[in-house]
């Protein structure tokens, strides 16, 4: 392994490094800022001509993880599969990685973690929470995102499997049955955050979405909304904003106000969406809504910038709600009312808790967090609903 604190480094095993932090340990083929250029340049289409793990099981009508198996000779096939595939492996040409066998030892000290996106900073400072637990316990961390897909993030599962990794963290709780399926019988101990359930795989640690858009529903109809409209990303995208909308809507069905608007948006949660399903939803709506409740806090101050634009008063005309407590709201004069998450704390648990389960020290399975309201500006206050 080579490190260093250069931009960019040709190390001594002629290997190409770039944009390398000081006193980094993480394996160089699992760090995403390290590029590799061989020594000797090599024939890119011999590189990928090579023969993968994958073309051994679609061959063979069998998952990664059993050709897995059947070169590692470890338990679960039986005799006459196990030579089929070693066959069937030695016709085209396929050779196990080197460095999967070696992660594939019992005692690897790699955590598997998998996001759905990198640029969401919900998840980077859930690893915050994360790192200092698994550098101190002599763990390292290799990641990988799944963009929203099931099937990229299933693909990732077989993988790790095959790798033999001493943990597995996933964010959500919501995975194909197969997913859980093959986690459960690999033995792995898998960490589900984010989201929280009581049946979780293994281990599960985080809050409950649902509960989160319902108790703001309660919040808002307290102070006297009656004709809420919610502003998200398609559905099914994330499930766990689609919990939120879901504790959200029946909690002001309970009281006998429909939505009035369900924008669904195929743009990135960002600034400019939330700027968009705003006049998406002040444009196509029959009844105008009295306050909006945006996937996340930056797509509400995107709706309070084209408010803004609009001369529409936050909070007199129009509430305005997010979701998560981003930093954003640490500089906005008129500071959004949101849903303050305990990320940096979720991590820190989450990752505590894989570690004792890998050392066979745990015996909690799943923790909910608390979720804070917070008031902010952006809607009525207390004060205002008894003055009208």
């Amino acid at each position: 392994m080579c490190t260093g604190e250069s931009i960019a480094t040709i190390c001594s095993n002629g290997i190409f490094q770039k944009n390398v932090s000081a006193n980094v340990n993480l394996p160089l083929l699992f760090r995403p800022d390290v590029h590799f250029v061989s020594a000797v340049m090599l024939d890119k289409a011999k590189l990928d001509s090579r023969a993968k793990i994958e073309d051994v099981a679609r061959e063979a009508g069998v998952s990664i993880m059993s050709v897995s198996r059947a070169m590692r000779g470890v338990e679960g096939l039986s005799l006459k599969k196990r030579t089929e595939i070693l066959k069937i492996a030695k016709r085209i040409g396929y050779e196990p990685s080197s460095v999967a066998g070696s992660l594939a030892a019992e005692n690897s000290t790699l955590i598997g973690i998998s996001v759905p996106t990198l640029e969401d900073a919900v998840f980077s400072e859930i690893f915050d929470g994360m790192r200092p637990v698994f550098n101190n316990a002599g763990f390292q961390t290799v990641f990988d995102t799944t963009e929203y897909q099931p099937k990229r993030e299933e693909r990732w599962i077989d993988r790790m499997i095959s790798w033999r990794p001493a943990g597995i963290v996933l964010s959500g709780v919501d995975h194909s049955k197969s997913a859980r399926r093959k986690l459960k019988n690999s033995g792995i101990p898998t960490l589900e955050i984010w989201d929280y359930s009581a049946d979780p795989i293994d281990l599960c640690v985080g809050v409950d979405h649902y509960e989160i858009g319902y108790a703001m529903a309660r919040h808002l109809l307290d102070l006297g909304y009656e004709r809420p409209a919610y502003v998200g990303v398609e559905y099914q995208r994330d499930q766990r904003a689609d919990k939120r909308m879901d504790g959200f809507r029946d909690a002001f069905e309970a009281e006998g106000h429909l939505l009035v608007g369900n924008v669904r948006l195929e743009e990135a949660v960002s600034f400019e969406a939330g700027k968009q399903g705003l006049i998406r939803v002040l444009e196509t709506v029959s009844k105008p809504p009295d306050v909006v409740y945006f996937l996340n806090d930056h797509m509400a101050f995107g709706g309070m910038q084209e408010c803004d634009s609009r001369g529409i008063s936050v909070p007199d005309d129009l509430g305005i709600v997010g979701f998560n407590g981003l930093n954003i709201n640490n500089v906005l004069p008129k500071q959004i009312t949101t849903s303050i998450t305990p990320r940096t704390l979720m991590g820190s648990t989450g990752s505590s808790l894989l570690v004792a389960h890998i050392l066979k020290a745990a015996n909690q399975k799943c923790v909910a967090l608390p979720v804070k309201i917070f008031p902010g500006d952006t809607v009525r206050s207390q004060l205002e609903l008894k003055r009208s």
